[in-house]
């Protein structure tokens, strides 16, 4: 049997009374959050730019990247109505209220301290910052000063890990015992390309770092703290400055063990979860598809839950929301530092180069 959920952003059939609620509303002006973008890599290009251009609560207002000479055409493929060559000089136009971080994690923590002191709410890209100490600053600086910290861990929103969230709570796989994620990719720069940074010291650690932290994400959203980690990191294939094989090992405080594994040096790509309980099980063998198999009571059943067309879009849509509600984004500061400290904990066991 396959069960299909609506995408996020797709319409639903409503009732006359609802529907003439919409209508009614609809008339009203909509409020929208002006944007300064600090950054323009790949991930901007693809994702954030369309989304803070197309979606209709957001203005972009305003575009800064490290190529000052490039900013400019940056802000006309967005949209943008200004362009600037520093973030302290976007930081300085009074009409910015919020401000998307894409740049590289090591420039995070001062960007938002720099950002909270302006008055701008923070989405922060992934990884939060290079370490905790630094997320601490970017948290403390974001309360002092009143304004809304949150961080870009997209997966949070995939409509398949809500699913699972609801399948667990039901008690239909019983008590997850064991819970596996593996990401996989072939992925090694050259020095001198543009994303050579990323397999660098510079980037904070390779692909546990990059991608595995939304992975490590996903299993503090479905589970809850972790009680221990215990992590391995490699360099297996390739002479570089960051692993490109990694591995962890937690176990959750009221919950499952789990592992996950990463590599940036696997010829087929991977991007998998498995949950194991008591009762039955959940797999997912392409997170980004959305389609799961789940067995619980000698039966199977399919289901497929898409994400956005865009998987930046919710994320964005919610931190848009909390600002507007005066609540907490769904990821905040707090979550990032969690996923930071779990970080930090697999790259204490990094053997020295």
């Amino acid at each position: 049997m396959l069960l299909r959920r609506h995408s996020p952003g797709r319409l639903s059939t409503t009732t006359p009374r609802v529907a003439m609620h919409r209508e009614l509303e609809s008339d009203r002006p909509m409020r929208t959050l002006a944007w300064g973008l600090v950054g323009a890599g790949d991930i901007v290009r693809k994702r954030v730019g369309p989304a803070l251009r197309d979606l209709a609560t957001c203005d972009l207002a305003a575009v800064c990247r490290a190529r000052a000479d490039l900013a400019e055409s940056s802000a006309r493929a967005f949209g943008a109505k200004r362009w600037y060559a520093t973030c302290r000089d976007l930081l300085a136009d009074g009409d910015i209220e919020a401000v998307y971080l894409a740049t590289p994690p090591a420039l995070h923590a001062e960007q938002t301290v720099a950002a909270a002191e302006a008055g701008k709410h923070v989405l922060c890209e992934k990884p939060m910052a290079i370490s905790v100490a630094e997320c601490d600053r970017m948290i403390a600086a974001c309360r002092a000063h009143g304004v809304r910290l949150g961080i870009a861990y997209y997966r949070h929103f995939y409509p398949v890990i809500g699913r699972i969230k609801d399948i667990l709570a039901s008690g239909e796989i019983g008590s997850v015992t064991l819970a596996q994620m593996n990401a996989f990719e072939w992925f090694n720069p050259a020095v001198g390309q543009p994303r050579h940074w990323l397999v660098t010291r510079e980037a904070g650690g390779g692909p546990m770092f990059d991608f595995g932290c939304h992975r490590i994400e996903v299993l503090l959203h479905l589970f809850g703290p972790v009680r221990r980690v215990q992590g391995l990191t490699a360099t297996v294939a390739f002479d570089r400055e960051v692993e490109d094989t990694a591995g962890a090992l937690f176990q959750f405080e009221r919950g499952p063990c789990a592992g996950l594994m990463v590599t940036h040096a696997a010829a087929e790509p991977v991007d998998t979860l498995s949950l194991f309980g008591t009762r039955g099980s959940i797999h997912v063998d392409a997170l980004t598809t959305g389609d799961m198999r789940v067995s619980a009571g000698g039966a199977s059943r399919t289901e497929c839950h898409p994400p956005a067309s865009n998987i930046h879009q919710p994320s964005i849509e919610d931190f848009v929301d909390a600002v507007f509600s005066g609540r907490e984004p769904a990821v905040p500061g707090e979550a990032g530092r969690a996923v930071a400290a779990i970080e930090e904990r697999i790259y204490a066991q990094r053997p020295e180069r």
